[in-house]
């Protein structure tokens, strides 16, 4: 039911002294080495330009009064820019939010609204999104726009530039201030403590980069995700902490990421589910037309992959896939190598940060094996901004936290997902796992990606329907309707199989994976 901390007294270790600190940009030993390099512009970062002009966005922040504690909001695509204001905040005590510009005006602007943002980065091609969100912006005191010039803001070169402006001292460890995605609700800002170490004390990721996936100096980290998520943007400014060098996307195409190895001589990368099933739907030719052979590390992680899908990737890339499982929140990490998962297909594997456990509703430890609300039992606090009810129903009375996730823990400690709380199907009295009957429908040839949820019924309560985006040449229609239904019969027990099917052309995914299942629900009412 519970399985311990590996590694957790040398992690508490950690967090019980103070390191001595060392300048992440500022003390690599090859100063003119690439700390980003734009997959697709081929725009260059050196680490001593990252250090200046992130050091002097710093300064300019603190002259316009934004001092320790403050918040910034980041609104910006995937681009060098957002390293400088990243590492601004980094090095001077202050929280950052990425802002996700997927979304709609309303929810971008409740973002730095709720946020308290006293500044906010965006370029000039966000220039019409910055128009309506105009009375978001009335208690933003600093307005920065990269790439052009925008009524109402000022240039960030000007910013990054060097004016003089007394450096900020002491520099202190910043922090993110990431929101939630949202999946089935409102987004909640995810704030961490102030730490206020010096800047360059080690953070726990770096440990977990280093120890569990061999991350050095010489790592080149291939980021093939929207920076504004927390993995992507986490996992890229640790590898520049520790000297690596990040190639990042654009935005994520396929072939591109396999000519990207290739080019670059990747040696880490982290995937998310969709870009396996978008890799695994290449021809041979294209999958064999580059060089992988540098890949030393592929991690994936940020939702559930189908047992089928992983199966493929490791017999195309070989024992080097490696997953974990964790939230923004920072409670807990569960990990998991290849050898492992053979071993225990399905599992996203044991606790190496916090104790699991298995709850029942009221709280107590489930049998072993069965399936129970996780809860992870740890030292790390969070709260979410502004909602200390939200907060209050993270945690419960035996101080363990969640992020809403149902599954069950085997006796050797292994961790199995079965879904999200919010997801659950109760049908005629039964729970109906969504994510089970989605990993059988995607690997039908003529769906491109599934997603299935409980529709009102009349006399079941719910019944299940799924949503499914059809693949390249495939008919929607009643046929094809018929035909997934059968398929999902053959696979699972019949009273797990959809009652209904509709197509869409496009399913509202975010590009690291995660299904805003709450705007299919939406349609389903038409509100």
């Amino acid at each position: 039911r519970a399985q311990m901390v590996r590694r957790g007294s040398r992690d508490r270790r950690h967090r019980g002294r103070r390191y001595d600190p060392r300048m992440p940009l500022h003390d690599h030993p090859n100063p003119s080495a690439p700390a980003v390099i734009m997959a697709s512009g081929g725009q260059r970062r050196s680490f001593a330009e990252l250090d200046r002009r992130s050091k002097n966005l710093a300064a300019t922040l603190q002259a316009r009064g934004i001092g320790r504690g403050g918040h910034v909001a980041v609104l910006l695509a995937n681009q060098p820019e957002f390293f400088d204001v990243a590492w601004a905040t980094q090095r001077s005590g202050l929280y950052l939010t990425p802002v996700n510009w997927h979304l709609a005006p309303a929810e971008a602007g409740y973002i730095i609204e709720d946020s308290g943002a006293q500044a906010l980065i965006t370029s000039v091609e966000f220039g019409p999104l910055m128009t309506e969100l105009a009375e978001s912006l009335t208690n933003v005191e600093v307005k920065l726009v990269a790439g052009g010039e925008l009524e109402g803001f000022d240039p960030f070169e000007d910013a990054v530039a060097d004016t003089g402006l007394p450096a900020v001292d002491p520099e202190l460890e910043g922090a993110w201030m990431f929101y939630s995605s949202g999946t089935t609700g409102r987004p909640k800002g995810i704030e961490p403590p102030l730490t206020l170490e010096p800047f360059g004390t080690g953070p726990r990721l770096e440990m977990l980069l280093r120890g569990l996936y061999g991350f050095t100096e010489d790592t080149v980290y291939l980021s093939p995700a929207p920076l504004y998520h927390a993995a992507p943007l986490g996992w890229s400014t640790t590898t520049q902490r520790i000297g690596g060098s990040v190639v990042v996307m654009e935005r994520f195409d396929p072939l591109q990421a396999l000519r990207l190895i290739e080019e670059h001589r990747i040696t880490h990368v982290q995937f998310v589910p969709t870009h396996f099933v978008r890799m695994l739907k290449l021809t041979d030719e294209e999958r064999n037309r580059y060089d992988l052979s540098s890949l030393q590390t592929v991690v994936h992680a940020a939702a559930p992959c189908p047992p089928e899908v992983k199966k493929q990737m490791l017999d195309w890339f070989g024992p080097k896939i490696y997953e974990y499982y964790a939230g923004s929140e920072g409670t807990g990490f569960c990990a998991i190598g290849p050898d492992e998962w053979l071993a225990h297909v399905g599992s996203v594997g044991r606790a190496i940060v916090g104790v699991v456990h298995a709850l029942d509703e009221d709280g107590n430890d489930v049998p072993t094996g069965e399936t129970g609300q996780l809860w992870f039992e740890t030292d790390v606090h969070f709260e979410y901004h502004n909602d200390p009810t939200k907060t209050a129903a993270a945690f419960n009375a035996r101080g363990m936290s969640t992020i809403g996730d149902i599954g069950h823990v085997d006796e050797e400690g292994y961790v199995y997902l079965s879904d999200r709380v919010g997801n659950m199907i109760i049908s005629g009295g039964v729970n109906i796992y969504p994510r089970e009957i989605e990993d059988v429908l995607i690997m039908h040839p003529s769906v491109d990606d599934v997603a299935v949820i409980g529709v009102p019924d009349a006399e079941m309560g719910e019944s299940v329907k799924a949503f499914v985006q059809p693949a390249p040449g495939a008919e929607p229609g009643e046929e094809l309707a018929a035909e997934l239904i059968a398929y999902a019969r053959q696979n699972l027990s019949s009273f797990k199989c959809p009652r209904s099917v509709g197509f869409v052309e496009q399913l509202p995914r975010l590009p690291t994976g995660k299904l805003l299942k709450r705007n299919l629900v939406l349609d389903q009412t038409g509100s």
